[in-house]
């Protein structure tokens, strides 16, 4: 064991002994401090016990998959030297576009033995993300699943070709069965490595890149794990999507910081009632959900769910009171709200053991400096969520990769800018006020309303568009995009229905614009759309069902779902 994973093991520990003592676990904790650390080699290797179940996959029929840190352990040294045979080196980008299945952990696992840089993607990608990923994020390798095939293979590119099962040209993942159980890296890996590359939205440009190291991800999720209040003992339950940041915050790096077993639903349709019945058959201790899914959730007798649930967590905004005053009424226990983005790790939250106030996202977590900032860049009781550089947070991306530009920005002043607004009361408590740029959830997926305008802005009959949140009593909002036609194109059905059609041919289903409104758009002095006054109205046509003449909405085309 080297010096940089007993600085880890002791600062986790630390964390797990005030688990339940906010004030303790601030007080005493300190960032590891590392120069040769691989997680994945380190750490994870060493959680040998073949009783202690790491992973337990279970599919909507009712099959189940369980897999030990040992079984993990050794799968992992076996794809790791399987990857190196096809020639994937230390710095190499990969493009990983899997679901839940055990061949992403696998894969997650050695890659990062490997050395390799992780770019996980969503399932979803359209060709035109794909593309994008693999040009700015210089992609030398795929992995993907047989349903994918068709949109690669329009993307243009130099790159290696693995896939879970097997098709011409194509290297097959269950090759990696035939090698060795033992896995001897070629060098030790910095801490300060790169080890993943996130794309996240941006309100007026192309998707951001975010880099995370060896350390700001791995070890700086220690911050989520103390959020979440896992144990070894538990079964943690997060229900997220592969490809963004919350899936590596709770379904790989916390739980397994702490020991958990990470568990995993796969429903090919989410129903409330399949949810409940698999917490209770399956003795989840912890789960952790977006709001989306806790506003389904009560739509049920929760009572009727005998659960083993120990801690209930919220994450992406914050809950409606009723929302968990209603889980509380029902299972004793009060769901937790955590903040955080791609580019950190969980920065503020409600921990186990401390007082909840309805609305409030908590307090800052251990070794995260937080401090709000006014429109002067002073320290205010309300402002924006920034840390203090100067005690800079070790769960902090390392920057936007290959845009110094927006580094700087981010990192002006000596502190890093969330862009998020938030307020904070005399116990320190902070609440969410609102985003300072025009970037919306959409049932957790977080959605640039530039991306989207630019591809309205292809079909021949737009001649200026903006896209907005749309509140939806299910998905939270749904994009919806305010129209200017071109000159001579009448505002009718017809055209309503060409250009919902053009968005579910050309936009990911889950960046899908849904409404559309037939519309002069507001702008500044300058010329700029003043999306706010949008977001106003249309908060207030939804609040007391006013729809305009030229609205239209998905549901009023049944001919799209046909």
């Amino acid at each position: 064991m080297n010096e940089s994973t007993k600085s880890f093991l002791l600062a986790r520990d630390l964390l797990q002994k005030h688990r339940i003592n906010y004030l303790a676990g601030c007080a005493e904790f300190k960032w590891p401090e590392l120069s040769h650390f691989n997680w994945a080699l380190d750490y994870f290797d060493l959680i040998t016990s073949p009783n202690s179940r790491a992973l337990s996959i279970v599919q909507d029929d009712g099959s189940q998959e369980n897999f030990t840190f040992s079984q993990l352990s050794v799968r992992s040294n076996q794809v790791a030297n399987w990857f190196k045979g096809l020639g994937i080196k230390r710095g190499d980008r990969v493009l990983l576009m899997l679901g839940n299945q055990k061949e992403l952990w696998e894969s997650m696992l050695a890659l990062m033995k490997v050395g390799a840089v992780l770019i996980p993607t969503t399932t979803l990608l359209d060709q035109n993300d794909m593309q994008d990923r693999v040009d700015r994020g210089h992609v030398r390798h795929v992995i993907c699943n047989p349903d994918a095939i068709a949109r690669l293979n329009k993307v243009t590119g130099d790159f290696t070709r693995i896939l879970i099962g097997r098709e011409e040209n194509w290297h097959s993942f269950s090759e990696s069965h035939n090698e060795p159980a033992v896995f001897n890296p070629d060098t030790a890996t910095k801490a300060t490595d790169p080890l993943l590359l996130y794309f996240t939205s941006g309100t007026t440009s192309k998707p951001k890149i975010v880099l995370h190291s060896h350390q700001s991800y791995p070890v700086g999720h220690l911050s989520t794990m103390f959020w979440t209040g896992l144990r070894p003992d538990d079964i943690h339950l997060n229900i997220s999507s592969p490809g963004w940041g919350k899936h590596a915050w709770s379904s790989f790096f916390a739980p397994w910081n702490a020991g958990a077993c990470i568990f995993i639903y796969n429903y090919s349709r989410f129903k409330s009632v399949d949810l409940l019945n698999v917490l209770v058959e399956h003795g989840v201790t912890s789960l952790c959900a977006p709001p989306t899914v806790w506003r389904m959730l009560i739509q049920e007798t929760l009572s009727n769910w005998p659960v083993k649930l120990r801690e209930v967590l919220g994450a992406g905004e914050p809950l409606n009171p009723e929302v968990i005053e209603q889980v509380k009424t029902a299972w004793g226990l009060t769901i937790r709200d955590g903040f955080g983005q791609t580019e950190t790790t969980c920065a503020i939250g409600n921990s186990p053991g401390e007082t909840i106030k309805f609305g409030s996202m908590g307090k800052p977590m251990p070794g995260y400096p937080v401090v709000l900032l006014d429109l002067e860049g002073q320290v205010s009781d309300e402002g924006e969520i920034c840390f203090d550089l100067s005690n800079r947070p070790l769960g902090l991306m390392d920057g936007y990769f290959g845009d110094a530009e927006k580094t700087a920005d981010a990192m002006r002043d000596g502190y890093y800018h969330t862009c998020d607004v938030a307020s904070r009361d005399k116990d320190g408590y902070i609440t969410y006020v609102g985003r300072s740029d025009d970037v919306f959830k959409s049932s957790d997926y977080r959605l640039s309303p530039f991306e989207l305008e630019s591809v309205l802005m292809t079909h021949p009959d737009i001649a200026e568009t903006a896209v907005i949140p749309s509140p939806d009593a299910q998905r939270l909002n749904v994009p919806k995009a305010f129209i200017v036609l071109r000159s001579g194109v009448l505002p009718d059905r017809n055209a309503a229905l060409s250009i919902l059609r053009f968005a579910r041919e050309h936009l990911a289903p889950y960046k899908r614009v849904r409404r559309i409104e037939f519309a002069e758009l507001p702008k500044t002095i300058s010329g700029k759309i003043r999306r706010s006054q949008l977001r106003t109205i249309e908060n207030q046509n939804i609040k007391t069902g006013i729809r305009d003449i030229n609205e239209y909405w998905e549901e009023d085309f049944p001919e799209l779902f046909a």
